[in-house]
């Protein structure tokens, strides 16, 4: 949020000593105030689209961050699974779940809560069942 703040404040200052320049030599008249006022539309063109594409980045991270907090609570709430033992990781839709569990039925439902989370579109299974 803070890359995005920076961003546009930059953008904004850009644009506008650019505007400032272009007004004031010649106002806006010249091939100089043509020129600035060319190299300004595109600024702000190249600085939407950056701004854009690190909104959609950063929107990415957050979903990300939301499906493995919802699987992590759902483990937390199943009295079949110990959460604390699992390692959950999502990125772009994908769960990967590691760590070590007790048993095989522990497995399968650890692995059938991630699968079963809405924006969940695949789980990678690396938990190892380990006796205690």
């Amino acid at each position: 949020m803070r890359l995005i703040r920076r961003l546009l404040l930059l953008t904004v200052v850009g644009v506008a000593g650019v505007a400032a320049y272009a007004y004031w030599s010649d106002n806006g008249l010249s091939l100089r105030g043509k020129a600035a006022e060319l190299a300004t539309e595109a600024a702000k063109r190249k600085a939407g689209e950056l701004a854009s594409d690190t909104a959609d980045k950063l929107g990415d991270r957050v979903t990300d961050a939301r499906l493995t907090a919802k699987i992590k609570s759902k483990m937390a709430l199943d009295d079949h699974v110990k959460a604390r033992a699992i390692n959950v990781d999502t990125s772009n839709g994908v769960a990967t779940l590691s760590g070590v569990v007790a048993s095989a039925d522990e497995r399968k439902r650890a692995l059938q809560l991630a699968r079963d989370t809405e924006g969940i579109s695949r789980v990678i299974d690396e938990l190892e069942v380990r006796k205690p």
